[in-house]
């Protein structure tokens, strides 16, 4: 199938952070392959190389070892691409963590502080020092990864929970605000993805029973099975493009149906 012209990527460049996560990584693929100039951005190095051995990188592609809850490590990775790549035109927001499972009353502080972190400052920074960069060539998308975990609530993941409704705070706001310079944001929520936080996820919340929790989650999702990667970074991509150009302060839900109820 020919992918339409105006959901081309070709010659733009997409800061893509977690580009080491599941998520991350199919973004990365489905991007570089619509032609777009790839700065995959993550804190672990390891990971990093092999996503880059995986891609064969070329001279449109630059890996970037960085903690995005660092603001002079953020600013530099931007000041790094605008250097070498000279623009932004695409973000992709999406580095995060899903924390321990633990009710509220026995919630660490330090886990919460982490998760909060990660995925609340995380994504602060990003819209702060990516903004003025791509406002000055012209505007570009911002697509903020949130979780259907911040369209509602799950006891256990308090950290999580609270996070995800904050990026979607976070998107609408920085929205409003820039619209009118050129720039989209918008947020994408899944539900379960095959993917090693959901491995997580269903270990905390069923100790030794991680198979009986996804076949529960299973039967909760109209769909009747976990979305993928693939999925998730297909509507990114679609975000990203030219076709979505009246998109702002969107928040879309792929989760199978979980939450339509």
């Amino acid at each position: 199938m020919t992918v339409l012209d105006d959901r081309r990527l070709d010659g733009k460049v997409a800061v893509i952070t977690g580009a080491a996560g599941q998520i991350g990584a199919a973004t990365v693929r489905l991007m570089a392959a619509r032609g777009a100039r790839i700065v995959a951005v993550d804190y672990n190095a390891r990971a990093l190389e092999q996503l880059s051995a995986d891609l064969s990188p070329g001279p449109g592609y630059l890996p970037v070892v960085a903690d995005v809850t660092d603001e002079r490590a953020v600013a530099a990775y931007v000041e790094q691409v605008r250097r070498v790549m000279g623009r932004i035109d695409i973000f992709i927001n999406n580095a995060g963590v899903e924390g321990p499972v633990r009710p509220i009353a026995a919630y660490p502080l330090t886990d919460f502080l982490r998760v909060m972190a990660v995925n609340v400052t995380g994504t602060f920074l990003g819209l702060k020092h990516v903004i003025p960069t791509m406002a000055a060539t012209g505007g570009g998308a911002i697509i903020n990864t949130s979780s259907v975990a911040g369209l509602t609530g799950t006891p256990g993941i308090c950290g999580y929970n609270a996070s995800k409704h904050a990026v979607i705070g976070l998107t609408r706001s920085a929205a409003a605000e820039w619209a009118g310079r050129g720039i989209r944001i918008n947020s994408v929520n899944p539900g379960p993805i095959e993917s090693r936080m959901m491995r997580s996820l269903e270990e905390g919340l069923a100790p030794g029973s991680a198979d009986t929790m996804r076949m529960r989650f299973n039967t909760l999702i109209p769909a009747g099975r976990y979305g993928t990667p693939e999925e998730v970074a297909a509507l990114v991509a679609f975000l990203a493009s030219d076709e979505a150009r009246y998109l702002h302060g969107a928040v879309f839900t792929i989760d199978g149906g979980l939450t339509v109820s």
